[in-house]
Formats: structure tokens, sequence, C-alpha cells
């Protein structure tokens, strides 16, 4: 990445760039909900391998925008309301996952190297399945975009900002669920209220996307 690649995009783009992806990392959703879950009741490696899951996944977008590939929800509404569905199963067996999970998650720490690779593919999965994700790179990255310049370098700046920001709010989460995981340890109606609070939020976030339309 050269200098002037860097410096074709203004600074103060580069500031609202990275403002408006803060506004949308600290809303709570389904990727912060996994990443809270994951780490609260597997540990903090569980959370930062589903973290990485959702690093890839948004790069996987972030790639499929530059190519204009999300242009074929708008062209083939059948295609973006298959994987909206697919999303929405998705989210629903991860809402019945953590209400069926034990207490302590024993299987899981059985096969430590399973977990973490049931954990990132979590991440991948809940952020790929979603039609909306790759939607909103499609619609912001190119309000940064200059036509006039190189588009290859400015995709690769602004989409490594949006995957290294995501994943920095996401590494953050998962040791903040995992310090008050810890704390409470002991209090067996606070793990069970947690249970409940996350497979809600992945319910509600199933039935958002599911009815939410394109």
């Amino acid at each position: 990445m050269s200098l002037t690649g860097v410096v074709m995009i203004a600074l103060p783009d580069l500031l609202l760039f990275v403002a408006a992806l803060t506004a949308v990392y600290l809303l709570p959703g389904p990727d912060m909900a996994l990443v809270l879950s994951t780490s609260a009741f597997r540990g903090p490696g569980s959370g930062l391998l589903a973290a990485l899951g959702l690093a890839i996944s948004r790069s996987v977008h972030v790639t499929l925008s530059a190519l204009g590939l999300a242009a074929l929800f708008h062209a083939h509404p059948l295609l973006f309301d298959a994987v909206r569905w697919l999303g929405a199963a998705y989210l629903l067996l991860l809402a019945w996952r953590m209400l069926r999970a034990g207490e302590t998650d024993q299987s899981a720490g059985r096969n430590e190297a399973g977990a973490g690779w049931r954990a990132m593919r979590s991440g991948v999965m809940t952020n790929l399945l979603n039609p909306k994700a790759l939607m909103f790179c499609a619609f912001l990255l190119p309000q940064f975009i200059a036509t006039q310049r190189d588009l290859a370098t400015q995709y690769l700046i602004l989409g490594s900002i949006l995957v290294g920001l995501g994943l920095l709010f996401d590494v953050v989460y998962a040791f903040a669920a995992a310090s008050l995981a810890r704390r409470f340890a002991g209090a067996g109606p606070v793990r069970r209220a947690s249970k409940l609070l996350f497979s809600g939020v992945f319910g509600v976030a199933a039935l958002r996307l599911a009815v939410g339309g394109n």
C-alpha cells in the first residue's frame, strides 16, 4: 500500500468513515451477541476465534462489494431472500443451542480444538449468511470512494479499516464478557438469565432478518 494510496482518501472522509463504523459496531446485534456469549460460556479463547470468524466474513463481504457482486441481490431478489432465510435459520439454531447449553459446557471443554473450530465457524456463518451485512458494505464503501482514483487501493484501505476496527471491538467484547463471566462464575441465576438474554437476541435478530425484506 503506497503513501499515494493512503493520501488519496481525505482525512475528514476517513474520520467520518471510522465514526460511522464505530456507531455500527457499538449497536447490539447478532455479531456482538455471538462474541459475548461465546466468550462468556466457553472462555476468551473461543470468543477470540468467533471474532476472527467474523473478521473473515467481513473481509469476504468487502471483497464481494468491491467486485460488484452485491448488485446480484438487486437483480435477483429471490437470491437475496434465499440467503436471508438461511441466515435467519442459522440465528435460530444459535438461539436453540444457547438455550440447550450445559451449565459448564463440559462437552465443549473435552475437545478444545473442536470447540475453537465451532466458534470460528459460527463467526463466519453468522455474518456471511446475513445479506444485509454485504449490502451495508456495498452501500457504505462507495460513499467514500473517488471514482477518478485507483479503486482497488481505496477499497483495500477502507476494507482494512472496516475489518480491523470490527475485530478490535470484538476483541474488547470478548475479554469484557470473559471477565464478567469469571466474576459471576458461581451465580447460577445470572448464568441462566444470560443464556435467556443471548438466545433472545439471536431470536429477535432472526425475526428481523426474516421479515425485514430487502
